[in-house]
């Protein structure tokens, strides 16, 4: 707020630093109310970045429960033409696979040729799309072998029309369906059941189709899902003819890469945990959140996730709680357990009861986005922010409106001072004048 004042003109006094130095002392209660909330600020963004860290160990601790991160068996094929996918409930075995056909598009290639502009169907504007006994029509707009193309390339046709240019300058329209498959098949007429275009050669869509064990499968893309349990193959054109060894073994690897992930995971958030609550006695000083109770309870909570609900041990696992409250993750006993016996080993970290499921349970308590616990103490904290802003801005008005005052009073006072002086000065001068008159 913009003021003036006179600084000691008469009084001599320094009155801009007296007032500086009294607004001060009024700002007192303000400059206490910046250093809450600048501390308020430096523990939240903790408290988010750990809410962040603590979501992540739910993602990944939902994906080892629900076994896309867990496959203690790897499958393989013996030729680059056909791939395979494994996935939970596998079992170990070899397989001969003989790929007899991949699936294919449904083709038409249409035999009379036409200019863009020359009108094709007739009678009216529409022709007729068949497809598994059910009729749709389909309107061209002006019946011009551009507006059929156009019309034909909708979305829910689920076709895809084309058309090549030919040396007389004319074009030959070519329709294909966009999935694969026998269920792709259809056919294209005039309106009233004709021939569209003079006729067309079909290409008949066709199933992918492979056997194994005597027993020819189908699919209607080239990926045949579940084939065996846990097992998908993905055959290319290049594998028709060939017969494939296809072989599930044992893969300890990827299990121990995918258990080890979520303890480093586990355990930086435990630490981080740890830190922001825990008392330095070196320095004598706590941690950012030491007060927070969501974030005292999460470390204590994720220690415990490792108990299963009887309360026995998973050291046979190679999980154990060291002086530390660290999780420890012994490879070698894992490997061992697993390769001894892998559905015990699965059932223990996998699955709704097991180790990761716990885990993934109390992260998501935490960090849920609607009601969990970091993020009911994050909602707080946001509160106490913005109370906090409001009463400094607050402050602002009042400490303004003090200067201002001061400023006033200050001001006053010099603007009295003159005054006196200058009656004292009027009145010194008329008793030198009487005392003048008095001596002739």
């Amino acid at each position: 707020m913009p003021s003036s004042s006179i600084s000691g003109l008469v009084s001599g006094l320094d009155t801009a630093t007296i007032i500086n130095q009294l607004m001060q002392l009024e700002a007192a209660s303000q400059t206490k109310l910046i250093s809450q909330l600048s501390s308020a600020k430096t523990s939240l963004n903790s408290l988010q970045t750990l809410n962040s860290q603590v979501a992540g160990l739910a993602t990944k601790a939902l994906a080892l429960a629900n076994g896309s991160a867990w496959s203690p068996l790897k499958a393989t094929s013996s030729d680059a033409s056909v791939s395979t996918t494994i996935g939970k409930g596998a079992v170990a075995g070899n397989w001969k696979v003989s790929v007899d056909a991949v699936a294919t598009n449904h083709r038409m290639n249409f035999t009379d040729t036409a200019a863009l502009t020359d009108i094709v169907v007739s009678p009216g504007t529409t022709v007729t799309l068949t497809r598994d006994g059910v009729s749709t029509s389909i309107e061209t707009g002006d019946g011009t072998l551009a507006g059929l193309v156009s019309a034909l390339n909708q979305t829910e046709n689920g076709l895809r029309a084309a058309t090549l240019k030919l040396d007389d300058g004319k074009f030959a329209l070519v329709v294909t369906s966009t999935e694969t498959g026998e269920d792709s098949r259809f056919t294209l007429t005039q309106s009233d059941g004709s021939a569209l275009l003079g006729g067309a050669t079909v290409t008949d869509a066709q199933d992918a189709a492979i056997t194994i064990e005597g027993r020819t499968l189908h699919s209607s893309t080239n990926t045949f899902t579940d084939v065996m349990a846990g097992v998908s193959l993905t055959v290319s054109p290049t594998a028709v003819g060939k017969t494939i060894d296809l072989s599930v073994t044992s893969d300890n690897n990827s299990a121990t890469a995918a258990v080890k992930a979520l303890v480093e995971t586990l355990n930086n958030v435990i630490g981080q945990a740890q830190s922001l609550t825990s008392y330095n006695t070196a320095n004598k000083s706590s941690g950012l959140l030491s007060g927070d109770p969501a974030v005292r309870s999460l470390g204590s909570s994720l220690q415990g996730a490792i108990y299963p609900t009887d309360l026995t041990s998973l050291a046979k696992f190679g999980l154990q709680t060291d002086r530390y409250g660290k999780i420890t993750f012994d490879e070698e006993a894992f490997n061992k357990a697993l390769s001894a016996d892998p559905a015990e080993v699965a059932a223990a970290i996998t699955g709704p009861n097991g180790f990761a499921s716990r885990v993934e349970s109390v992260a998501k308590a935490a960090s849920d986005s609607v009601d969990g616990t970091l993020t009911s103490a994050i909602t707080g904290r946001n509160s106490s922010i913005t109370r906090l802003t409001d009463s400094i801005e607050a402050w602002d008005t009042r400490l303004a409106l003090r200067r201002t005052s001061l400023e006033r009073q200050y001001t006053a006072l010099e603007t009295a001072l003159s005054r006196m002086q200058n009656q004292s000065n009027w009145l010194a001068g008329q008793l030198n004048s009487l005392s003048s008159s008095s001596s002739k």
